[in-house]
């Protein structure tokens, strides 16, 4: 999550989807980040909730927000200081008196009610969908809806008037308090999962993305035309080509020219797909993949006494356990081994790549600085793209953030130390 900016917050991935209209929804979305559809046919029910929402997000109702389901969590924990339902001659003395003396615990029932049939109201509004053939994840929810509705106490609250006299008030928050909690946590379970189907198409529709093909897992097939990374102001857009024959992306350039985005670009719209909604591609298509393995944003322990070099290795160490378990895995490396002399990282990159080319079963990207691997990794299922960097003759150059096929041998270290002032700075008095 942290290697591909898939956090809950504001500046990330998981922020640009999350049009949930209550937390419980966005609850319910989070889990779906960190446990998505956990086969291919459970997948394609996915995307099927999706695309019909992106067909009726007019329909999604307006009389449920987050403050009506805190409202009736309120309702259910707070207690009403009823011991029994008592004669209607009770029940309008108790009126009275809650009235008289206690304006604040009346008010807060009259809201609460006033909340809970909203709720109802909102629900009903969901559950009249299921005229519109809706595909099986969605029907699933709008049945258990429309059949709670049925139940008479919920029919006589769905008629409830804003000024109802104070006993019926009293009546029915004892009852619902009594007959209802069960029924309406369950509704809000529904409301919730449906409000991240939602969510999901409604941030498809409107960041302007489109719902990839989804290809069984036998396929290990992943192409893209015009993919780009969605946190970026004003993304370069790329053409990707991943098939069985052609599994292994080797991408050099200099830094700062591209490369990473790149590559955290191939893991957002992977995981997007298989959480069934949009990417931000023009078109695409992804088999289904049992994971996403990213090598990128290692970090050392300083508290184990590891160094960045061995978190490195044990990083690594995961992404070959996973590989021997399972197949369908989306791999994304980025600089292999920095935590090491040129030599070593040489050396280790080698052998690791040697090793994860035999595991045609998987999808794997690799940007690095390391050109001399080129030489040694010329198999059919490697193919080679850098990052053009424009250097002209007076040692200037340029990010043209293009890709282009081949291997790149640009070195603008030197040139980017000098063009920021370090050396002036080091050499002044």
């Amino acid at each position: 999550m942290k290697d591909l900016s898939f956090s809950r917050g504001d500046q990330d991935i998981f922020g640009r989807i999350n049009k949930c209209t209550t937390q419980a929804g966005s609850d319910v979305l989070w889990q779906h980040v960190l446990q998505p559809p956990g086969s291919y046919g459970l997948l394609i029910e996915r995307q099927n909730a999706v695309r019909f929402w992106m067909n009726q997000l007019t329909r999604w109702s307006s009389e449920i927000s987050n403050g009506t389901l805190v409202m009736i969590g309120k309702f259910y924990e707070s207690a009403d200081g009823l011991a029994g339902a008592g004669h209607s001659l009770a029940l309008g003395l108790n009126a009275m008196l809650q009235k008289l003396f206690n304006k604040n615990a009346y008010s807060f029932l009259r809201f609460s009610l006033s909340h809970l049939t909203d709720f109802f109201k909102g629900c009903k509004q969901l559950a009249d969908l299921l005229q519109a053939d809706p595909p099986l994840e969605v029907k699933r929810e709008l049945e258990q809806m429309n059949t709670a509705l049925q139940l008479p106490l919920v029919a006589t609250m769905l008629n409830l008037r804003a000024n109802s006299p104070q006993p019926a008030i009293l009546r029915l928050s004892y009852r619902a308090r009594r007959e209802l909690k069960q029924t309406v946590y369950k509704l809000v379970d529904c409301y919730a999962r449906l409000d991240a189907q939602q969510a999901m198409a409604r941030a498809t529709m409107e960041n302007g993305w489109h719902l990839p093909a989804l290809l069984p897992a036998a396929d290990i097939h992943f192409t893209a035309q015009g993919l780009y990374h969605p946190l970026l102001q004003q993304p370069v857009s790329y053409d990707i080509y991943f098939s069985k024959t052609q599994n292994f992306l080797f991408l050099t350039g200099a830094n700062m020219s591209g490369k990473s985005t790149l590559i955290r670009a191939l893991g957002v719209a992977a995981l997007l797909a298989h959480l069934g909604m949009g990417v931000p591609a023009a078109n695409m298509e992804i088999s289904f993949l049992d994971g996403i393995i990213t090598n990128m944003q290692v970090e050392d322990n300083i508290f184990l006494g590891e160094s960045y070099f061995f978190a490195e290795v044990q990083r690594m160490k995961l992404t070959a356990q996973k590989l021997s378990n399972s197949r369908y895995h989306l791999v994304l490396m980025d600089e292999l081994f920095k935590g090491t002399n040129v030599h070593d990282a040489y050396e280790c990159s080698r052998a690791v790549i040697e090793g994860l080319l035999k595991r045609s079963d998987n999808l794997m990207a690799l940007s690095t600085h390391l050109n001399e691997l080129s030489e040694v990794l010329h198999q059919p299922n490697v193919w080679f793209r850098y990052f053009y960097t424009k250097i002209d003759t007076d040692h200037t150059y340029t990010f043209t953030y293009q890709v282009k096929e081949g291997v790149s041998k640009d070195r603008i270290g030197y040139l980017v130390l000098k063009k920021e002032g370090v050396l002036d700075l080091l050499e002044s008095r």
